[in-house]
């Protein structure tokens, strides 16, 4: 039997309900309830927004989603895991602070935050997972300690994939650095000389010597040796350390694709897709442009590919927007992802290999709320 997936538009009337009050009745409708949240420990798997990005998720539909499973006994939690890029979520105290800028705090959501893969992105548990590139994904050990994971997705545009949306959120974002590295193939990172300092923090946080001071006291690395654990990019107070990306886009999304299932096989879970302020890019850039489409509206469903699915159909069903990066590149039987946005990131692969490996289908059944 298909997948139901569940949507709401975000038309209102006056004194009608509001765009909170949808998100719950979407969630209701769509079952989300039927989950056992009684004592449970619920993930919510979000992107809290790189600083200066305004085009990240607000803070008050996780205070819904929050509520809600309270509501159920269950004990939420927000979290990501550290960012592979130099930036404020590389590490777990400056992730923290970027997160409560954003309103995603206790006071904001009514719970906690807690950053997946510790301090430095370093926390991780190695998961089986039966995939075709991937054989033991690491994800960050607070996302693996809880028993549902829910993901709330801002649905947007991404450079590298085409499209990020709760296959992405949940695949990548719950990897741990060394997760990241290995979903972008390549996994080794790279020492910008102008920028190190000659510290040797690097050099102490490496367990395989592959860092070494050379003549200029500037850090060098040993690729031979270098197993991509990316602690010494957590360990760089000064960003001079960063990672390479060599895997194709294919590759790519079949990775993601696959710590995706290494995340969520074997318990609950739910995913929401908010698509709203559809930025061209990843909200981990710290600017963000126009949208490309007119916001569509709040889906949600129980399995993550035809969610994806659904609202890659439901954005290529409207018009660009003028002004945007895409206006007049291709009409909507082209795709706006594909060749009107990013023509090289071949973002099908990404839910053609989730099927394949069992995360989900790419058939579904659309219901209004």
């Amino acid at each position: 039997m298909k997948p139901t997936v569940y949507y709401t538009t975000l038309k209102t009337d006056i004194g009608g309900a509001s765009h909170l009050r949808k998100l719950e009745k979407l969630m209701a409708a769509a079952r989300m309830g039927d989950i056992d949240f009684k004592d449970k420990f619920v993930a919510l798997k979000i992107h809290f927004g790189e600083e200066g990005n305004m085009s990240y998720l607000r803070h008050n539909y996780a205070k819904v989603v929050v509520d809600f499973i309270r509501k159920r006994g269950g004990k939420p939690f927000l979290t990501d895991c550290a960012t592979l890029y130099p930036g404020c979520r590389k590490n777990a105290v400056d992730h923290l602070e970027c997160a409560f800028a954003h309103g995603y705090n206790p006071l904001g959501t009514g719970c906690h935050v807690i950053i997946g893969d510790g301090v430095k992105g370093t926390d991780e548990v190695e998961v089986p997972v039966a995939g075709q590139y991937v054989t033991r994904a690491k994800i960050g050990r607070a996302v693996m300690d809880a028993d549902i994971v829910i993901s709330l997705n801002h649905f947007k545009g991404h450079e590298m994939t085409g499209f990020g949306g709760a296959i992405k959120n949940v695949g990548m974002g719950c990897g741990s650095r060394a997760g990241k590295m290995e979903m972008h193939c390549d996994g080794k990172p790279a020492i910008d000389a102008k920028q190190c300092v000659g510290c040797g923090a690097c050099l102490r946080q490496c367990g395989q010597g592959a860092i070494a001071l050379n003549a200029r006291k500037k850090a060098v690395l040993n690729a031979k040796r270098c197993v991509g654990c990316g602690r010494c990019i957590g360990a760089c107070n000064v960003d001079a350390i960063g990672a390479t990306h060599y895997s194709s886009p294919k590759l790519l999304n079949a990775r993601i694709a696959e710590y995706a299932l290494a995340v969520v096989q074997g318990r609950p879970h739910f995913h929401v897709n908010f698509v709203i302020d559809v930025s061209p890019y990843c909200d981990c850039h710290g600017e963000n442009d126009i949208p490309i489409i007119p916001d569509v509206g709040f889906f949600a469903s129980f399995d993550p590919v035809a969610l994806d699915q659904a609202c890659v159909d439901a954005c290529n069903a409207v018009p660009a927007l003028p002004g945007s990066v895409i206006d007049g590149k291709a009409s909507c039987a082209c795709g706006h992802f594909g060749e009107a946005l990013m023509p090289n990131a071949e973002w099908k692969t990404c839910l053609s290999h989730a099927v394949a490996i069992g995360l989900g289908t790419q058939d579904y059944v659309l219901k209004k709320v």
